[in-house]
């Protein structure tokens, strides 16, 4: 079996974040990077086909020369090898048609995608590479057991969680329960080490036009003053929440 993972750089959670000329540009001094989370879910997915079932993987990632710290990180932590298409994602439509024409050339089986980064989470990129390849789809994907080509995935729906069977080649969009937090892996010094050797191939992007374009950034506003009620004072705090915060 032959799976991709695609792997987002995106700024860690505790990261400040501004944005320059007017607010129309993501300022990135002072980031800090790290693989989208649920990317990193999928990874480890990935990594327990291949010590189980033998399976090979690859990481890919759409971005500049910048993202490469990422993405040896993914090496490091034992994906075989690396692809990063040389160009920056502007928009989920172009990052998609980019990626369809990686596995396509790749003729992958399983493409483990997060269904959502936590930059722009526009949750739409796993959704439109299965379309452009007429490839199966499971979304908010939190199990995935493959036998032979037979898949069973259970994914999150409304209310509740859904099983189902399907069949390879598939995409996923995968979250936390792929595995669990503490079966996250940090990479070693010889994994560092061995990641340095491994095949980190950079193309050019394929000719593709991205579908939107960022107008402006804004900020969410700033929290407003808070008023403390005495604990004896249930009357006061009624009329508050009734008629200023409109909680009631």
């Amino acid at each position: 079996m032959k799976i991709l993972v695609c792997i987002s750089n995106v700024p860690d959670t505790t990261s400040k974040i501004n944005f320059t000329e007017g607010d129309t540009k993501f300022d990135t001094n002072g980031v800090q990077f790290v693989i989208n989370p649920n990317d990193e879910f999928g990874l480890t997915r990935a990594m327990w086909f291949k010590e189980k079932q033998g399976a090979t993987v690859h990481v890919v990632n759409v971005g500049g020369a910048t993202t490469e710290p990422t993405i040896r990180k993914a090496l490091a932590i034992g994906a075989d090898e690396a692809i990063r298409v040389n160009a920056e994602p502007t928009d989920g439509f172009f990052v998609a048609q980019q990626l369809a024409e990686v596995i396509k050339n790749g003729a992958y089986d399983l493409v483990v995608a997060g269904r959502e980064s936590i930059d722009y989470n526009g949750g739409m990129v796993p959704g439109m590479i299965a379309t452009l390849l007429d490839m199966n789809f499971v979304n908010t994907c939190t199990s995935l057991e493959i036998d032979g080509d037979t898949v069973t995935a259970t994914r999150e729906i409304d209310g509740g969680k859904e099983k189902i069977s399907t069949s390879l080649p598939l995409v996923i969009g995968g979250q936390k329960g792929l595995v669990e937090e503490s079966d996250l892996r940090i990479p070693n010094m010889r994994g560092i080490m061995m990641a340095r050797k491994k095949a980190l191939t950079v193309i050019e992007p394929t000719d593709a036009t991205a579908a939107t374009t960022d107008v402006s950034f804004d900020k969410p506003a700033a929290k407003g003053a808070v008023k403390l009620v005495d604990a004896d004072n249930i009357d006061e705090l009624i009329n508050l929440l009734h008629n200023e915060a409109k909680a009631i």
